[in-house]
Parts: structure tokens; sequence; C-alpha cells
């Protein structure tokens, strides 16, 4: 999405163990919004410290099904299959959340938050559609990818589309250009 907004980036792996990181997280009773904020401030806080002079923006999601159920990415096949049978007609809470840190401080953030009802989906759709998206959603929470076979998933989204692909862009671009590095 940087690339295509014409966003000049270096990307760094911020080499955190998420995992631990949101099973702690997740054990202190903490909102899915907060969680993916936490994410993204813990990636965005450990690169800046390498880069102390750069503005650093990391970035996390969360799926959140109407229960309260936590989605991460599958981990297999059968467990994409298992989550896009949980998710089956019934509707989910994705989180995307942006921090942009400078030294050791997060100086900007936000999470937008995007509604997505997901149709009935029979078991024979899902087999094709995994025939066709797997393993390429196998990054992805949610299991999809709205950019392409996904979209199918859905019988309505409310929500920005960028949210949906991972970014909240609009409020990113702004501070950006608040901040100088983009031309208002």
């Amino acid at each position: 999405m940087l690339d295509a907004a014409g966003i000049p980036y270096e990307a760094v792996a911020a080499q955190v163990d998420e995992q631990t990181a949101k099973e702690s997280l997740i054990a202190s009773g903490i909102s899915p919004r907060d969680l993916a904020d936490a994410l993204a401030e813990l990636k965005a806080l450990k690169v800046a410290r390498l880069a102390p002079a750069a503005l650093v923006l990391g970035g996390d999601s969360v799926v959140a099904l109407d229960d309260g159920t936590l989605l991460d990415k599958p981990v297999s096949r059968e467990n994409a299959a298992e989550h896009l049978r949980m998710m089956s007609g019934r509707h989910h809470d994705l989180f995307s959340a942006a921090v942009i840190a400078e030294g050791p401080r997060a100086v900007w953030r936000h999470v937008d938050r995007a509604r997505m009802h997901v149709r009935t989906l029979s078991e024979a759709f899902i087999q094709s559609y995994l025939d066709q998206e797997w393993p390429t959603i196998g990054g992805c929470v949610g299991c999809y990818r709205m950019e392409g076979p996904g979209v199918q998933l859905f019988s309505r989204v409310e929500g920005s589309h960028f949210t949906i692909l991972g970014m909240p862009m609009l409020p990113l671009l702004d501070y950006l250009r608040v901040r100088g590095v983009l031309t208002s």
C-alpha cells in the first residue's frame, strides 16, 4: 500500500516474539482493538531503537468474531477451513492499527475498525476457495485477500477498504503531511 501511495520507505523486520506478546496481552484481558494497537506499537518501538532519527511505522491487524473469539493467521489449509467455517454466516470486526515511533516513544497512532459480514459458506465453496487461495492466504488473518477472490466471502462490508487491506492509510497520509514528509 505504501508503494501504491508513492511513499518512500525501507522495510525492516521488527524481530519481536509476537506470539508471546499477544498471549500475554490477551491474558491481561486487553480488548481486540487495543491488542492491535499494542502489537503495532511494540513493532514500531523495537525498530525505532535501531534508527532513532527515523519515523518508524509499525502495524498490526486483529480479527475478532462476533462472540469475541480472536482468529490468528491460519497455520494449515485445514486450519484455514476451520476459520472459514467459524466465520460463515456471521460478522467479525477487523482492527487495523498503525503506530509511528520516533526514537524511544510513539508519536502517532490510529486504529480503525471494519465490520465484515460473511455470507453463509458451503463446504464446497470453502474447498474451492482454498484450492484457489491456499497457501497465499496463510499470511492473512481472516483467511482473505479482499483484492482477490476473498471478496466473494462477504455479503456486506462496513469500513475503509484500506483498513481491510491492513493499514489505516488516510489517517497515516494526513499525519505524514503534518510532519512534512509529504507535501500538503
